[in-house]
């Protein structure tokens, strides 16, 4: 099997969103972790602190096949296409080890799709 990682930076708002639409089509879990960012436009303040936009960086291990679909879901879940909601890219995975619970059910969505 080849895999690819998918990264989406989200606001918090949409992350369960994200999360269920990825999983829908076709993701079998999720890492999510706190994060920060800051894109092209100055952040912020209020009486001297900065007002930084609080992301939740969400990672989900797929099968190649199935990486697109699952983008084009997450980019309608988090509403990427809004400015300031997040972004969403994917990279190729040389090697994945402990995936033996996720792998029948990976398998299973290959043969259905191929054959």
């Amino acid at each position: 099997m080849r895999f690819k990682l998918i990264l989406a930076l989200v606001n918090d708002d949409y992350q369960d969103a994200v999360i269920k639409a990825a999983k829908d089509a076709g993701a079998t879990g999720a890492t999510i972790l706190n994060a920060r960012g800051e894109g092209i436009h100055s952040q912020q303040s209020f009486l001297g602190l900065s007002m930084e936009s609080q992301k939740d960086m969400l990672l989900f291990l797929v099968e190649d096949f199935n990486a697109n679909k699952i983008m084009e879901a997450i980019y309608h879940a988090g509403k990427l296409n809004e400015s300031g909601n997040g972004i969403a890219f994917s990279m190729n995975v040389d090697r994945a080890i402990g995936l033996e619970s996720q792998l029948p059910v990976m398998e299973k969505e290959v043969k259905d799709s191929y054959f």
